[in-house]
């Protein structure tokens, strides 16, 4: 779910919902074993009975390792993105599937990838997007479950753990509360379930990545927070603005100081998206990056008393490490914090009608510069978009906010580096209502293939999911 692209300018850099949860890269390559990709013809509209069109979602299956007498399957619940991105950097899924005997299962989100329910015409106005809900995605992943265990011999009892991270994670959350028939449990890594009304403070996802930074280097979160005004006396004049284009080596240069705003957020961006991805080894989720990405960016920001040239030269040199690790990079684009395989139109669209989470900041507390929460503002800017209006407390109402121990079987698992654990369950709320956190871990590392350099906090986090799958499996094959 979640870099932080801004969805309204406007709003500087904590006013809206970053969108996508996660800009994606390109697709790394796959950790085991192929897959086959199929299709499964839906319904466009679940809820009503006007809309009687239909598409084909897309959907990815590797069944090596299943074990044909009703095996369990491992179900990932689609994010914001093309699936197959989503089935090649969830490594966790393949390295347990002999393990667990159980078939793998990779559904795409409709609006995403290739699931188009009105093709090119999807993303024209709010009318075609109207049946772009989390509701309408659930109950997509419904009935393509129910299809399988009815076609897929040997699958009719067929135990079904739904999986997913950040979004995703969400979405697995939300699919075994509202469809507990169907999932016999879900795992929900890195899924800010609660990021949504006044559940928590707006300010806390900022403080954590500001953490992240404060521990990873001496001066480098206050050279962080000193950057902004630098910036700020530098775009007051046409030289100044001319220096910030050839010392950020950018492919636009910057015109007036409405630019230099897009800067400080392309910045602040970039920030955030190195705390998701600090993991322990170098790896090319994101971007290419250095094991402990973000201690590497502190070795340039350990004076935060330099004069504003001088900082922001180092500052440079910290963001050259994330967008150019391999030197291949001739210039820097502040319209992109990554590759474009998300379709990022429509979590812009979802943003602007349930997926609203307060953020913001106080250049106190966390290393940005100040910025209220502003619902108005991004009504306003959502009506100029799409033509409609974000509802602030539906999501509450759908999926109950904090009133969930009536459920069972979900395994929440945060990061202790990820600014996104702000909204995640951190405490177990019943037995069987479990929270996992990982001290060491960023955005949901659990779900990432095993890795030699893996903190023990991590290795630990999975053999607990391991072993509670294994006992909602164990007790679906005793209740048939």
């Amino acid at each position: 779910m979640l870099g932080l692209l801004l969805l309204l300018p406007l709003l500087g850099a904590a006013g809206a919902l970053p969108a996508p949860l996660l800009r994606r890269r390109r697709s790394a390559s796959l950790p085991a074993g192929p897959y086959q990709t199929r299709y499964l013809r839906q319904q466009i509209d679940h809820f009503g009975f006007d809309e009687n069109g239909t598409f084909q979602q897309r959907y990815l299956v590797a069944d090596q390792h299943w074990k044909k007498d009703n095996g369990p399957i491992l179900f990932y619940t689609g994010n914001e993105g093309d699936i197959e991105w989503f089935c090649n950097n969830t490594g966790f899924m393949w390295d347990v599937a002999e393990e667990l005997n159980a078939m793998l299962v990779f559904a795409e989100h409709r609006y995403y990838g290739e699931s188009l329910p009105f093709g090119n015409e999807s993303f024209s106005d709010s009318k075609h997007l109207n049946y772009l809900t989390s509701e309408q995605a659930l109950a997509d992943f419904a009935v393509l479950v129910e299809y399988l265990k009815t076609t897929i011999a040997g699958a009719k009892h067929s135990p079904v753990i739904a999986i997913g991270g950040s979004y995703g994670g969400m979405l697995a959350a939300w699919f075994r509360m509202k469809y507990p028939h169907v999932v016999v449990g879900a795992l929900a890594a890195s899924a800010p379930v609660w990021e949504f009304g006044d559940l928590v403070p707006c300010g806390t996802f900022f403080s954590i990545v500001t953490n992240d930074f404060k521990k990873s280097g001496k001066g480098c979160s206050e050279s962080i927070r000193n950057s902004w005004n630098a910036i700020t006396h530098l775009s007051s004049t046409d030289a100044g603005l001319q220096w910030l284009s050839n010392t950020f080596h950018l492919c636009s240069p910057l015109k007036t100081p409405q630019d230099a705003a897009v800067l400080k957020n392309w910045l602040s961006e970039t920030w955030v998206n190195l705390a998701m991805v600090d993991y322990p080894y170098k790896a090319d989720f994101l971007q290419p990056l250095p094991a402990w990405p973000i201690q590497e960016v502190c070795k340039f920001l350990k004076d935060p008393s330099l004069s504003d040239k001088l900082l922001l030269q180092n500052v440079f040199q910290a963001v050259n490490l994330y967008y150019n690790y391999t030197g291949e990079t001739s210039c820097l684009d502040v319209s992109q914090t990554a590759t474009k395989s998300l379709g990022e139109m429509g979590w812009y669209y979802q943003t602007c009608t349930e997926m609203v989470m307060p953020l913001c900041t106080d250049g106190v507390h966390d290393m940005f510069e100040p910025q209220k929460w502003d619902f108005d503002a991004l009504s306003e800017e959502c009506y100029r978009m799409w033509g409609v209006m974000p509802r602030l407390s539906w999501i509450l109402s759908m999926y109950g906010g904090k009133n969930i121990s009536s459920h069972s079987n979900i395994i929440f698992s945060n990061g202790g580096l990820d600014p996104w654990s702000a909204g995640g369950v951190t405490q177990n709320i019943t037995d069987s209502l479990v929270a996992v956190v990982i001290p060491d871990g960023a955005h949901h590392l659990d779900l990432r293939s095993r890795h030699p350099l893996d903190p023990k906090s991590v290795q630990q986090a999975r053999a607990m999911e391991i072993r509670l799958m294994k006992e909602w499996i164990e007790k679906a094959r005793h209740s048939h």
